[in-house]
């Protein structure tokens, strides 16, 4: 179903796609533990364009598409001639001349449509400011291997910034049925477009979306607590305002008293242990999180292995 589509969202796919991407990085991550080679992309090459430095990201995609088979080739905005103005549109008409597939980690979303646009290959979004996908299509697949392949009665709580990740986190919850709560302050809530959006996704799944300021009440009873850095890349000269404001919003064990006894707790990484995290609870969920880590791998090969394969 994917074969030669982008992936720039999660709300661009549908509910079957979405399993059909978690399904098939299950299928790829067992290959790959049991020593079968799965070199479906054999021959492909993959441009991975970075405008934001980023060690998962590149890592994961070199990787995977070593074990797919196919090549990927680093382009950092340095050497490429968008850093010099050439429009975003004319690279990807190159681009597409010489390359099966593109992956872009940016700031503006824009610039990831844009891409896609002109592109006659698939685009796979690797971040941008708006939205996450790969990583939380990563964090379904990490919750079904603790909690359960299927999700609709669980409950998942994001507690931080109503950034990219709490976005994409709206889109995924309401693509498997899972319901989801977000607990930010008043003025860093989610975009109220992306609320309604994944409204509408809820409305054929049956998941909950809630958006509230009470971190406490978010968490009661939730299965899976998520959160991320309080200042993302670009927004280093807010750091020492954003830790007052968001203080209240820390993951430690005085808030997880108020989540299931065995939640599951999740972040996609770098992690700033005694900010939006303690050293305590990340560490009793390491192994949850490194299994996260690990599955953006899997997850990323599957997108790559779904669109551009023949």
């Amino acid at each position: 179903m994917l074969k030669g589509k982008d992936l720039l969202s999660i709300h661009s796919l549908s509910v079957d796609e979405v399993e059909e991407i978690l399904k098939f990085a299950e299928e790829l991550k067992s290959k790959q533990k049991n020593g079968i080679e799965h070199k479906i992309l054999k021959g492909k090459t993959l441009g991975m364009i970075f405008e934001k430095s980023s060690t998962r990201t590149r890592v994961s995609f070199e990787t995977g598409m070593y074990q797919l088979g196919g090549h990927a080739l680093f382009l950092s905005s340095k050497d490429l001639q968008l850093g010099r103005g050439e429009p975003i549109k004319d690279t990807a008409r190159v681009l597409s001349r010489y390359l099966d597939g593109i992956m872009i980690r940016t700031f503006g979303h824009e610039r990831v449509e844009e891409l896609a646009k002109y592109a006659d290959i698939p685009v796979i979004n690797g971040l941008t400011d708006l939205l996450h996908p790969c990583q939380v299509l990563t964090d379904l697949l990490t919750i079904r291997e603790h909690k359960g392949k299927n999700m609709v009665n669980l409950k998942m709580a994001y507690v931080g910034d109503g950034n990219n990740m709490a976005h994409s986190y709206l889109y995924g919850a309401a693509k498997v049925g899972m319901n989801i709560s977000i607990a930010t302050p008043d003025d860093y809530r989610p975009d109220s477009h992306i609320i309604m959006n994944a409204i509408a996704d809820a409305e054929d799944t049956g998941a909950e979306i809630d958006i509230m300021k009470d971190p406490i009440k978010a968490v009661e009873g939730a299965d899976i607590i998520a959160t991320d850095t309080w200042a993302s890349m670009g927004q280093e000269s807010e750091h020492d305002q954003r830790k007052k404001i968001f203080a209240p919003y820390q993951v430690n064990a005085e808030l997880l008293k108020h989540a299931k006894s065995d939640a599951i707790v999740l972040h996609c990484l770098p992690a700033y242990r005694g900010e939006e995290i303690t050293e305590e609870i990340f560490e009793k969920n390491a192994q949850v999180i490194f299994d996260e880590a690990e599955n953006r791998l899997h997850v990323q090969k599957a997108i790559m292995a779904l669109t551009m394969c023949d």
